[in-house]
């Protein structure tokens, strides 16, 4: 076996392998630019979809809000985008030329001091990943030092989103509102818009949500992920044992948050606006399904099922637009009765067993020509060499026996 072989092997790094290839070859050769646009968008979901995978499946915390994450993301990157948009040369028509135009709608004269560390790309991308990680760490560490956990966590996470999104659609003059932050178009210069860049910011993602997958997978197997599980079905032993659970739980939350807000900024620069309808209680559950239909212990099924819950939405939206609420709530249902464990246990439970029992059958039935071959070809060669003991071991026939008796 080779070496490569064998690190596959050992890391169960074949099926990361083949979503890569859907992902980085097939996906691009066969979709159009607008389908493959649509497909980087649902993978930026696929981010959220990870961080549950190991929050939800692993930590065994069940997550309502992680839409709070993915929106801190999506609008970080919207606030720098929106600034670059609004120089004083383009607003110049504007009452106060140089600020986002809604706040000069609004009547606010000067940009907020809480904007101005998103005129800098780099501060940028830091407070994406630092502003979420935060918020998840103030909202873990008061609820899992208080041993808070089960449904009154989600119910949290849950008013949590709500209290966001009341938020960010009241202060208007500041977030946008309801309409939320739309004609963004530059990134440092560079037009977002093209079908060059689409093509870039496609592969960027698929690049950054398979090397989130792999860290995951590495931190699966390493001791923390053991200790995640351990906590997920015996909390009390492993509290026993000297560890702080909570402290785990808080990391595997701040986790959790960090994938969401990487997948928010990513889909603001894909789809070019960052509204509060991606923010509030709606679109964290619907970032719950992505994970459980591809299955809540897998990483690559959490990837598929974001892929297959939004392709649905976007099927049904189209074909049958009076009805496809109702179908995506019979094929979400469809499949946790079916299938508890996702397409991912569908695959191990179903499709793996099958193809072993034909591989081994297969197996089988060309073993034995082999072996009678082999048989045949050892019995002559003895005989060859060993004539006179082939005939002394013959077999004794009945008609010895009874003349040897009488």
């Amino acid at each position: 076996m080779s070496p490569i072989k064998h690190w596959i092997e050992r890391h169960k790094m074949g099926s990361v392998l083949l979503l890569a290839l859907v992902l980085l070859v097939a996906f691009p050769l066969t979709l159009d630019l607008f389908r493959l646009n649509l497909v980087g968008k649902y993978l930026s979901y696929a981010f959220v979809a990870l961080g549950l995978v190991m929050l939800w499946g692993y930590g065994g915390v069940l997550s309502l809000g992680q839409g709070v994450f993915f929106g801190l993301g999506g609008y970080g990157m919207a606030m720098f985008l929106k600034l670059e948009a609004s120089d004083v040369i383009t607003t110049k028509i504007q009452s106060t030329p140089g600020i986002p135009d809604f706040m000069d709608w609004n009547q606010i004269t000067a940009l907020p001091l809480w904007w101005e560390p998103f005129r800098s790309f780099p501060l940028t991308l830091l407070l994406i990943l630092v502003v979420p990680t935060l918020l998840a760490f103030i909202i873990g560490y008061a609820m899992f030092k208080r041993r808070v956990g089960g449904v009154y966590f989600a119910i949290i996470t849950q008013a949590v989103a709500l209290i966001l999104t009341v938020l960010i659609v009241g202060q208007q003059g500041f977030t946008g509102g309801v309409n939320g932050m739309t004609d963004l178009k530059t990134l440092l210069g560079w037009d977002t818009r093209t079908d060059s860049a689409k093509y870039i910011l496609y592969y960027l993602t698929v690049v950054l949500l398979l090397g989130a997958i792999v860290l995951c997978a590495w931190i699966q197997q390493s001791k923390l992920g053991t200790l995640l599980l351990a906590m997920r079905d015996k909390e009390d032993r492993v509290r026993f044992s000297g560890y702080d659970v909570a402290m785990f739980r808080v990391f595997a939350f701040c986790f959790a948050a960090l994938l969401s807000s990487i997948g928010g900024a990513l889909f603001t620069l894909q789809v070019g606006f960052m509204s509060p309808s991606l923010v509030g209680i709606v679109p964290s559950i619907e970032m719950v399904i992505f994970a459980a239909v591809g299955g809540r212990m897998s990483l690559v099924g959490a990837v598929y099922g974001a892929l297959l819950v939004n392709f649905g939405k976007t099927y049904f939206s189209e074909t049958f637009p009076d009805l496809w609420l109702f179908l995506m709530a019979a094929m979400f249902l469809g499949v946790v009765l079916a299938f508890p464990d996702g397409l991912a246990g569908v695959y191990n439970h179903r499709i793996k067993p099958w193809w072993a029992r034909r591989m081994a059958a297969r197996q089988k039935e060309e073993r034995p020509p082999v072996m009678a071959t082999a048989t045949a070809t050892a019995t002559a060669t003895a005989t060859a060499t060993a004539p006179h003991a082939a005939v002394s071991e013959s077999p004794v026939m009945p008609a010895d026996l009874i003349s040897q008796q009488t």
